[in-house]
């Protein structure tokens, strides 16, 4: 008999991009293992670019929705905060999974102060990096 995949959460203010790019990486790397999803606190859509640096990086994640964490049916096995707000404002869950926070920095914040497209860009190509590390060895924290 197969054991049951963990439902594993990726929670973020808005659901717009640091962890759309961690649901993105966590089906394309291992969702054979693991079944994923994201959500934010708040709906703001999802990140045009960062949808172009993961498809840059061969990951579509243009079908993906942002969804509020209040309107998934999913009970979860662990939820990772990906920022800051989303870490100080975690819900509380059915079945008390586990919560665990590893912080990454908001490439649209820091988009804000650059200079040129493609230094903004760099921004979140640095985070999708950062993400895809971490999600390589997401079995460290599970």
């Amino acid at each position: 008999m197969m054991e049951k995949k963990l439902n594993i959460l990726f929670l973020c203010t808005g659901n717009s991009c640091r962890s759309q790019m961690a649901e993105g990486w966590g089906r394309a790397l291992k969702g054979d293992q693991y079944n994923f999803f994201s959500a934010g606190i708040e709906t703001h859509g999802l990140n045009p670019n960062a949808v172009q640096v993961m498809a840059e990086a061969g990951v579509d994640i243009s079908g993906h929705s942002s969804d509020n964490v209040n309107d998934l049916g999913a009970e979860f096995d662990v939820v990772f905060t990906v920022c800051g707000h989303a870490d100080e404002n975690c819900p509380v869950f059915p079945g008390a999974p586990r919560v665990i926070h590893v912080g990454f920095d908001d490439p649209p914040k820091l988009a804000k102060t650059a200079k040129t497209e493609a230094e903004a860009l760099g921004h979140y190509r640095r985070v999708r990096d950062e993400i895809r590390g971490f999600v390589e060895r997401i079995e460290e924290y599970l």
